[in-house]
């Protein structure tokens, strides 16, 4: 009897560039991490701009998935697949109808890390569940474990799917976190095979909270 392979994808669902003032990682350095730690796909995420993003895919459209981390007047949401920047500031509602509008691929970020400003109340958090896609269920920057803990548990009991993310800020974090699936070329193929995710979790040193903060005072001088 003959077996179908059944190909895999490594993926880090969360990665930043030195598009925003928190991360000096460059789309050189974005390639030099891929070939370092062997993924397939990034997601390139930054803060209300999808500018780092595009100049990376531009480079390596097989590589690079544009994405955007959005803040919402109630927290920040994740999105994949995003060919319009969709500006900080809106409702949920608003940002969701927005990427909708687009055909994005729609994720909640470290929804349960409730020191970051971006975290979510559990009461907003459900009233726009059944509107995205996944939930970020490993955060490889997560400051205290619980926060996934509690993700995780939260995407069991609402039936939704997982994601994991590095959230690097600094090269050397691209693919600390990521999510091993069967392959996509779109978001409709990705929420096909979201649910079959297997999550590789490797949670970052505390100490690389440092880097942002160094890249966000650095581009203050500069």
């Amino acid at each position: 009897m003959a077996y179908q392979m059944i190909i895999q994808y490594s993926v880090d669902f969360h990665c930043h560039t030195n598009a925003f003032k928190d991360s000096r990682i460059t789309p050189e350095m974005v390639f030099r991490a891929d070939h370092r730690c062997g993924l397939d796909r990034l997601m390139i995420t930054d803060h209300n701009t999808i500018a780092g993003a595009l100049e990376a895919y531009a480079s390596d459209p097989e590589l690079v998935i544009v994405g955007e981390e959005i803040m919402t007047t109630r927290g920040e949401i994740l999105a994949f697949y995003v060919s319009r920047e969709i500006p900080s500031g809106l409702s949920p509602q608003e940002t969701i109808n927005c990427l909708r509008d687009q055909g994005a691929f729609i994720s909640v970020s470290h929804s349960f890390e409730t020191w970051r400003s971006g975290s979510w109340n559990m009461e907003h958090l459900v009233e726009i569940i059944s509107q995205v896609d996944s939930v970020e269920v490993f955060t490889a920057r997560c400051m205290v474990p619980h926060g996934n803990l509690r993700a995780s548990q939260f995407a069991q009991k609402y039936d939704i799917a997982g994601t994991a993310g590095s959230d690097a800020h600094a090269a050397f974090e691209i693919g600390t976190a990521r999510l091993e699936l069967p392959t996509f070329a779109s978001p409709e193929e990705l929420r096909a095979v979201i649910k079959n995710g297997k999550v590789g979790d490797r949670r970052s040193l505390l100490w690389v909270h440092l880097f942002s903060r160094y890249a966000s005072l650095r581009k203050k001088v500069v």
